[in-house]
């Protein structure tokens, strides 16, 4: 596996196994199997309601600890310095593990102003090797940076594709030395993202899949990511990416498919805030 160093010197699996959206009965396997294929680095969050399911499979899998990275996620109602202190050790406990290598705050709303200084605590107190945002847009981010933080954030994690690739968002993190991790790399498979025209022919120039492309082009564009699938086969797929390059007309062909437009949301959206709140309620109830 693959490794990037993060700006406080942690270094970080490239590629990462997510288990957003797999349920809690399939989660535990899912992470066995990656884990077995070779994946060392899984993502999961606290509104993912799986954390327990992925600490069973690190504990069962019997793989040195160190040997693992672990990224969870703070959700909006843990916000505000007191909540996120809480739900930190409550992530820990779920996870059955001593500590956290990323633990980033997942949506840029509410008090993330005191749950961004309850990470840098945990960080101090080593519950947390390094910390970081999620979906946090170029003036948010240049926010938490520049301003009254200990800690630089080490990653953003947004959504990036071929459709929206995200190249000022990308330069802009880099002028602050925050690394780009890609959530979604395939887009759900929206918009015919494994039947684009440009992506099969690249791939079938290489004897490689749509999802390989995309993935090695993240790899080359020096973005680190989470992908997600629960068959065992697609996973191996996934992680055999190193043995081909992509050359500089594929990337320049892969450039002009961007659309510059997310493929699932847009957090400036008043509606859109609207909906994470409601989210917020349900998981209250």
């Amino acid at each position: 596996m693959n490794y990037v160093t993060l700006n406080n010197g942690v270094k970080m699996p490239i590629i990462n196994f997510g288990v957003f959206q797999i349920p809690r009965e399939q989660t535990k396997q899912a992470v066995l199997d990656a884990l077995e294929v070779g994946y060392r680095g899984i993502d999961t969050a606290q509104s993912y309601f799986n954390e327990s399911e992925v600490g069973e499979a690190i504990v069962e899998s019997g793989i040195a600890r160190d040997e693992l990275f672990i990224t969870s996620k703070i959700w909006i109602d843990n916000y505000g310095y007191e909540r996120c202190k809480t739900s930190i050790d409550e992530s820990l406990k779920k996870l059955k593990i001593d500590y956290i290598d990323l633990m980033l705050l997942h949506q840029p709303f509410a008090d993330y102003y005191g749950a961004y200084r309850a990470l840098e605590e945990a960080c101090k107190n080593g519950k947390i090797k390094a910390i970081g945002v999620s979906n946090f847009y170029p003036d948010r981010l240049a926010d938490m940076c520049l301003f009254e933080r200990e800690i630089k954030p080490a990653i953003n994690q947004v959504e990036v594709n071929p459709l929206h690739q995200q190249v000022e968002a990308h330069e802009n993190m880099k002028s602050f030395g925050v690394q780009m991790e890609a959530w979604a790399p395939f887009g759900e498979g929206k918009n015919g993202m494994f039947e684009n025209e440009t992506l099969s022919k690249i791939g079938e120039k290489y004897g490689k899949s749509v999802a390989q492309v995309i993935l090695r082009w993240l790899l080359q564009r020096e973005i680190v990511f989470a992908c997600k699938t629960t068959n065992k086969d697609r996973m191996l797929e996934n992680i055999n990416i190193f043995d081909f390059n992509l050359s500089a007309q594929d990337m320049e062909e892969i450039a002009k498919l961007d659309s510059k437009s997310s493929l699932f949301f847009n957090h400036q959206d008043p509606q859109m805030v609207r909906w994470f709140d409601s989210i917020v309620f349900e998981r209250r109830k």
